[in-house]
């Protein structure tokens, strides 16, 4: 009798229906899923992370790119993936770095062809037609270099880096 007394409860427990809030692997968890970057993990992951060449947990580079890349075990750089910043030289530059909000706006009409061939060609076609140098077809007796080129060579000074600045 005193037995069924005990076993009473426990019998009425495992009866019921019983909603768990905790996890059923009761502390486990899987932490392959979870991003360990390079300060998380243990010695031994970073550990394997400095000396195998393809860790169980890769190394997180942070958004930076290689400029190299391993060869039987040895990193070797590439020149052309080095980033190259071209900075001018603002030595004798007389804008100041801060635009004030009060400053007026300036609108630029669009760059025309009638705009190039004045900033290019205008001054030379009036200073010959001036000095009686022009040829019956309208061309010069003594064409500039800017006459003399091609249109393919045009095209290529047009397309260089800077061409847009006279």
């Amino acid at each position: 009798m005193q037995n069924s007394k005990k076993l009473l409860p426990v019998t009425l427990y495992l009866q019921q229906r019983l909603v768990y809030t905790s996890s059923p692997l009761q502390g486990k968890r899987n932490f392959r899923k979870f991003l360990t970057y390079n300060k998380r993990g243990t010695r031994v992951v970073k550990e394997a992370q400095r000396t195998q060449l393809n860790p169980p947990v890769a190394v997180h580079k942070r958004g930076v790119r290689d400029t190299g890349v391993l060869i039987n075990g040895k990193y070797v750089e590439i020149p052309e993936k080095i980033p190259e910043l071209v900075v001018p030289n603002l030595e004798n530059c007389k804008l100041k770095p801060y635009v004030s909000y009060k400053a007026a706006d300036v609108v630029q009409s669009e760059f025309t062809s009638l705009d190039l061939f004045n900033a290019v060609y205008a001054e030379k076609v009036l200073e010959d037609f001036r000095n009686g140098k022009l040829k019956d077809g309208g061309s010069s007796q003594e064409p500039s270099e800017n006459e003399l080129l091609t249109p393919e060579e045009a095209l290529l000074r047009a397309r260089k880096t800077g061409s847009d600045i006279f």
